[in-house]
């Protein structure tokens, strides 16, 4: 591979790591305005949506009908891996720190190796075990330092981090369920057609759950609900297939690292949440965790 062509993924991995990472950010400045989770989503799918069903219309017009079967999985992959996990993962950032919710979310891929385990009888072997026992250690660590200093309580931090492992265990399922679809449907199709599940749902549990009236609020609830649906959803979406598409699975899931590490520094930066050497170095451990599964695989 050309060296410009592996700089220019690996910035467009970085870029959609970093733009992904900080939705949990704009996820905090949002609540500052007094509006809950499910108005947050709720926005968030509203601004996404059209873009995403500009995909969906146009693979529908331009590829072969999908079968039954399919539209039921990709309707039961979006629910569970963009609604249930975005709805948790939101309500979650109410209660603990933008960055402890990054490094829970960072944990996915231990979640998809624990569920391929127990679920379809993989076995882990001793390499594995160290890396998931490294990561665990680092999320046990940082939650600790949390616990201590968290501004919700140590019953709020608590809370907000089971959400959030919710969150990530929904994500972990989707990936695993998605693993065989996207070789024949196709990763755009698939994510397009997900997000639309998704973005409907999201939208019909506002309207279930919450007067009509929330839908009016002060403009910057609209600014940083169109950053959130534009910068932190399609965005990352498309830079990291494009990223995939041009350096390989392996390479870009490696450059994505550095999304926890901006979330700390953003979460400093923009909502002053503090940066201690504890958190760095339970960052450190998640990460070469995941990094030492990453290069195993």
């Amino acid at each position: 591979m050309p060296r410009s062509a592996l700089i220019a993924g690996l910035a467009i991995a970085i870029g959609g790591a970093v733009l992904f990472s900080t939705k949990a950010v704009v996820a905090k400045l949002l609540y500052r305005h007094h509006i809950d989770a499910v108005t947050l989503i709720a926005f968030r799918m509203l601004f996404s949506l059209p873009v995403f069903a500009a995909v969906a219309y146009w693979k529908m017009r331009t590829e072969a009908p999908l079968s039954g079967a399919d539209r039921w999985r990709i309707a039961g992959l979006g629910l569970v891996g963009y609604y249930l996990s975005s709805t948790l993962d939101f309500l979650g950032l109410q209660y603990i720190s933008a960055g402890l919710e990054r490094l829970i979310l960072f944990l996915t891929p231990t979640f998809v190796l624990v569920i391929s385990a127990t679920v379809f009888k993989k076995r882990i072997g001793p390499f594995e075990w160290g890396a998931l026992g490294l990561s665990y250690c680092g999320i046990v660590l940082v939650f600790l330092h949390d616990l201590a200093g968290g501004a919700g309580g140590a019953g709020g931090t608590a809370t907000g981090a089971l959400f959030v492992f919710g969150s990530a265990v929904c994500y972990a399922v989707y990936l695993l369920g998605t693993g065989e679809m996207v070789r024949r449907v196709g990763s755009l199709r698939l994510v397009a057609y997900a997000m639309c599940v998704s973005s409907l749902a999201c939208l019909a549990q506002f309207f279930l759950l919450r007067p009509v009236q929330l839908l009016v609020q002060p403009l910057p609830v609209y600014a940083l609900s169109l950053v959130n649906g534009i910068f932190c959803t399609i965005f990352p979406v498309f830079m990291t297939m494009a990223a995939v598409g041009r350096i390989g699975a392996a390479t870009a899931s490696q450059a994505g690292m550095v999304g926890p590490v901006s979330t700390l520094f953003l979460g400093y930066l923009v909502l002053g949440e503090p940066v201690t050497a504890v958190q760095l170095f339970g960052t450190g451990l998640v990460l070469s965790g995941i990094a030492l599964l990453s290069l195993k695989k």
